[in-house]
């Protein structure tokens, strides 16, 4: 699972108000590095949960990163080079996505999230 997925990603169940941002525990993740589209990332920013791209960025341990989404930082290209690289170029093979409401917890495995619950649960 790519870490722009984690910011989309909601806890499905019916007595869940928000479920967003789930928590992140990771077990095993790789680094694929690719070239970055900075233009890409300048249009999809805006638009991101900054508590989530937050939430990725410390599972990963990164640290320093901006706690608060500024649009001047489109212009910074070793910003944008950073969040590509947590977004984009590290995926998650093996992991834990937890709801900060209810606690569920939800496996990440083979690097594919499952938000499955039992039908009476949704």
């Amino acid at each position: 699972m790519r870490l722009l997925t984690h910011n989309v990603l909601r806890c499905p169940a019916k007595d869940v108000t928000l479920g967003y941002p789930l928590m992140l525990e990771i077990l095993e993740m790789e680094v694929r590095e690719t070239e970055p589209n900075f233009d890409f990332l300048r249009e999809q920013l805006p638009s991101l949960h900054w508590a989530s791209v937050l939430v990725v960025a410390a599972a990963v341990g990164l640290q320093g990163f901006p706690t608060t989404y500024d649009p001047a930082l489109l212009l910074d290209q070793d910003f944008l080079r950073a969040v590509h690289n947590l977004l984009i170029d590290i995926h998650v093979k093996t992991g834990t996505l937890i709801c900060p409401e209810s606690g569920r917890r939800f496996p990440i495995v083979k690097g594919i999230p499952s938000m499955k619950l039992p039908e009476s649960e949704v």
